[in-house]
């Protein structure tokens, strides 16, 4: 079940949300430093982090799913968000060069369609970032923020979704290890535990990241008769739809 867009707004309006932000964002750029020249998607409710990529994108678009609502965005200038089923993007194929899906992968109703339709729309070189609640961390097993509502998930399991969805994982990151509390002794050692808490306990992160590309072809036999013998099987390439 998808959390309400006000309500995400609002976390991430909240000193906790913000300092959330930063340091997923601070994770985030180790994977993607920027988005130079690039034309990046943010699907589910990724605005919060798209907001360092807009400036150097050639376009940067924010699709959030009719189940979760929508709001304008940005809050300055013409609107770039859009509201859409997760099962139809409105958008050509290999139209975009980066998709980040956060708030998204966990809350999917058809999560299985929504990564076909990242594939469909995501160019022959492009690459997607998911960012979800990770299973064995303290966010996912607290309902007082969004990180705690939908299905969570291992890095493990993330991965092996990717390759059941055409796709091939490269790098992770595990973050957000400061607790979910809001109080200021809490936030203002938020560094500390990020540091610490990456070298002494990293499967214990509030989030894992996993960043993937497309699989433009892949192994599949075909059927090869002749007659009076039985099918032979032989290697063939199919291109994957």
């Amino acid at each position: 079940m998808w959390t309400d867009v006000v309500d995400l707004r609002d976390f991430y309006a909240s000193p906790l949300g913000q300092t959330a932000r930063r340091l997923i964002q601070k994770r985030m750029r180790e994977i993607w430093p920027d988005a130079a020249g690039q034309s990046v998607l943010g699907l589910g409710y990724a605005v919060p982090y798209l907001r360092d990529y807009r400036q150097a994108a050639v376009r940067c678009l924010a699709m959030m799913p009719g189940a979760q609502g929508v709001l304008h965005w940005p809050p300055e200038g013409p609107n770039a968000a859009a509201l859409v089923e997760e099962e139809a993007l409105p958008l050509p194929d290999l139209s975009v060069d980066r998709v980040l899906l956060v708030h998204a992968v966990e809350y999917a109703e058809a999560l299985r369609p929504l990564l076909r339709e990242v594939w469909r729309v995501l160019s022959g070189n492009g690459r997607v970032l998911i960012v979800v609640p990770n299973r064995r961390g303290i966010w996912a097993r607290l309902d007082r923020t969004p990180f705690g509502h939908g299905h969570p998930f291992t890095v493990s399991q993330i991965r092996r979704l990717l390759r059941d969805n055409l796709f091939v994982p490269q790098e992770t990151r595990a973050g957000l290890f400061l607790p979910p509390f809001g109080g200021r002794l809490w936030l203002s050692s938020a560094n500390t535990w990020e540091a610490v808490g990456s070298r002494i306990f990293p499967a214990l992160a509030g989030v894992a990241l996993v960043e993937a590309t497309k699989t433009l072809y892949a192994p599949q036999p075909t059927r090869v008769r002749v007659r009076g013998r039985a099918p032979v099987r032989q290697p063939g390439l199919a291109r994957q739809r």
